[in-house]
């Protein structure tokens, strides 16, 4: 089934799930346990969040090794694209706090080494 409007703004309407989707969508990718750091929430609530956000159609997620890592959905329609980037325009100052977090953890190897 084809993702909807009313299915994403619903999808969105969450504070944890938009701050989720705004900070992959800066970033690119990120693993649960960058974004845990990130957003300074549990392992089990982003987790369940991020469920939601695949089971919604908006994210797509990667296994490697231990490793799980999450994506924008590739097959969104540019409406979707587009409202996810009014997002990231409208919350500027919170997905730069985001983002310097992530950026005090360091590289992703080390990431890796340390919380995940």
């Amino acid at each position: 089934m084809p993702l909807t409007p009313l299915q994403t703004f619903k999808c969105l309407s969450d504070e944890t799930r938009l701050h989720l989707v705004l900070l992959i969508a800066e970033e690119g990718e990120l693993c649960v346990c960058e974004m845990t750091h990130a957003l300074q929430e549990s392992q089990p609530k982003v987790s369940r969040h991020l469920a939601q956000l695949r089971q919604c159609g908006l994210l797509h997620d990667q296994r490697e090794g231990q490793w799980v890592y999450y994506r924008i959905a590739r097959d969104l329609p540019a409406w979707a694209h587009a409202a996810i980037a009014a997002g990231r325009e409208g919350s500027f100052q919170k997905v730069k706090a985001l983002t310097q977090r992530l950026a005090d953890m360091g590289d992703r190897p080390y990431r890796r080494a340390m919380l995940c």
